[in-house]
Formats: structure tokens, C-alpha cells, sequence
């Protein structure tokens, strides 16, 4: 596994009609261009007008045919029934379309948030190719059209407990596939960069000052030190992040912090003290402000609703 495969550069005759972009305004693209919410949806395959960006890990899956994308500008073919992944912050774009021999594709598309998926455990190299831009096809054997649907109907009930059911087993399926492989459709080529590199694309920066973050979300994160790792001035360096990220660094730092210390709560293992300082979170009212804020309810309110 992790073998690139060649579904570059398309020669096979597209349909290549103009068709209306699915609307930018669907629910889960609502949060921020940064940090989408969770979704699930069955559509028409369909060309897009113009390429888009949003705040998801991207899960593309068709039931027949083959469809062309160009992400940054890059083109790519995928195929029916797999699973293909893909950061959806990257500008990207359907452009032609093959339902397949007289039959009518559908696609699926599961929308993970940014935030949520940088924040599952043991991906490891998954992860780290998904920011460097990758693109890769889960193994055949991974998941089936019937389980599909059913993380639909699990989406569409309503139902908290199915919903967390629900990303709890694509965690699972992600955290399988970092152990025993994908195929690659699109090689990363968003490079890890140091103080020393001084020749970095924005989005190589954006992507070390992201890597630093989650391995320091429980220390003090000041804008010169996430400027040093990458050896840019710090007003540059803040500037830079929300141009690339659509949302300002020390947002995305809380963001993050938020997303551990749920986690941490669910654990119910840690006083609720203790969530707030391995989060990163040095005053505990400012903990009960940014997490009420952000969900609605008080820590304690969370784990007891949760874990009653």
C-alpha cells in the first residue's frame, strides 16, 4: 500500500458542461471557511463552476463511473467505489464527469471538520499527508455502499448517540487505514519547514505553524515563539496563517485547545481543573467561558449529559 497510482493528467472525453456548484450555504459549510461542521450527503454527481475551498477533510465516494477533479490546479481521476481523501481547504474543482455505462452515479461525501480530524488519535502519517495536500484512495475492502448509507441515516436521525456512534467508527476506519495503508492518487507536496528554510511556500509555513500548535496545546503558545519555529516576524507570520486559514491563529489555538478538552471530559478520568490545564487553558474562567461559548453548555453540564 502507499503506492502512488497514475490517475493523472485524464485523456479519456469528459462531459464538461457547466452545472450548478452545489450551494455554499448547506450547514456544514457554515462555521467558518476554516472550520466546517460535520456532514453526510447523497447527490447527483455534478460539475462545479468555479473551484471552492472549505474547513473539512473531504470523504468522496461514487457508486459507478469516474470523476475529474483539479485541486490546486493539479488535475486527478477518481474512480467508482472508493473512498478518496483529500484536505478541502486546498482550492478544488469537479470538472468532467463519467456515470458509468448505462447506469446513474451517485455520489457520497462526508464532511469532517478540520479541527476534529487533526485532533484523532494514532493517525500519524495520515495525518501529515493530508495537510502536505495528498490525496489517497482507502483499500477496496474498507467500506461498502450499505454502510454508507446507514452513517447517513445516522446523520439525518437526529439522534446525539448515533451521531457520536457515527464519528466514532470513521475515526476507527482512519485510524485502520494509517496502520495498514491507502493507495496514493496525489503525492504531498506541502513540505515540512524550519527556521532555516527561507524559500517556503505560504501554505508550507501555515502547515509547520499548524504542526507546532498540536504538539504544543498545552504549553503557552505566544505568536513570536509559533514565528521563530518557522523563522518569519510575528506580525508576518499572523498574518500569513489567516490568510491561508480563513480564521486568526489565536482562534485556532483556542479552537484546538476546546476540541481536546472535550475529549479529555468524555475520558472522565480528569478533574474538571485538570481537563483546563492539559488543554492549555492557564484560568479556569477563562476555560468556563471559551467551552460554554463554543457548545453551549458548562464542562461539568457536558460530562454529565455524556457520560450519565
Amino acid at each position: 500500500m502507499n503506492e502512488p497510482l497514475q490517475y493523472f493528467a485524464p485523456s479519456t472525453p469528459r462531459r464538461t458542461a457547466t452545472a450548478p456548484v452545489p450551494r455554499p450555504d448547506r450547514q456544514f459549510y457554515a462555521q467558518t471557511h476554516a472550520f466546517g461542521r460535520f456532514g453526510i450527503r447523497w447527490f447527483d454527481p455534478r460539475i462545479m463552476a468555479s473551484e471552492h475551498f472549505h474547513g473539512h477533510i473531504e470523504i468522496n465516494w461514487l457508486t459507478s463511473g469516474s470523476m475529474d477533479y483539479v485541486i490546486d490546479g493539479r488535475p486527478l481521476r477518481i474512480p467508482a467505489e472508493r473512498l478518496v481523501l483529500f484536505w478541502a481547504g486546498i482550492p478544488h474543482q469537479t470538472t468532467g464527469l463519467d456515470p458509468g455505462a448505462g447506469t446513474e452515479s451517485r455520489q457520497c461525501n462526508v464532511y469532517l471538520p478540520l479541527d476534529s480530524f487533526l485532533h484523532m488519535p494514532n493517525l500519524g502519517p495520515l495525518t501529515a499527508t493530508m495537510m502536505g495536500g495528498g490525496v489517497v484512495m482507502l483499500p477496496t475492502e474498507t467500506i461498502g455502499e450499505d454502510t454508507l448509507r446507514r452513517w447517513y441515516q445516522d446523520y439525518r436521525s437526529g439522534d446525539a448517540e448515533r451521531t457520536d456512534i457515527l464519528k466514532q467508527e470513521i475515526a476507527l476506519m482512519l485510524r485502520r487505514a494509517a496502520v495498514t495503508g491507502w493507495d496514493t492518487l496525489m503525492e504531498p507536496w506541502i513540505e515540512s519547514v524550519g527556521a532555516s528554510t527561507r524559500t517556503a511556500s505560504p501554505l508550507r509555513y501555515v502547515v509547520a505553524m499548524i504542526r507546532h500548535i498540536l504538539e504544543n496545546l498545552d504549553e503557552p503558545l505566544r505568536a513570536e515563539d509559533v514565528a521563530r519555529v518557522v523563522g518569519l516576524h510575528p506580525n508576518y507570520a499572523l498574518n500569513l496563517f489567516s490568510d491561508v486559514m480563513r480564521v486568526p491563529l489565536h482562534k485556532f489555538v483556542v479552537r484546538m485547545r476546546l476540541i481536546r478538552a472535550r475529549a479529555l471530559l468524555f475520558e472522565g478520568n480528569l478533574s474538571i481543573e485538570n481537563v483546563a490545564f492539559e488543554s492549555g487553558f492557564r484560568a479556569l474562567s477563562q476555560f468556563y467561558v471559551q467551552f460554554r461559548k463554543a457548545y453551549g453548555l458548562t464542562p461539568r453540564q457536558m460530562r454529565a449529559h455524556y457520560l450519565r
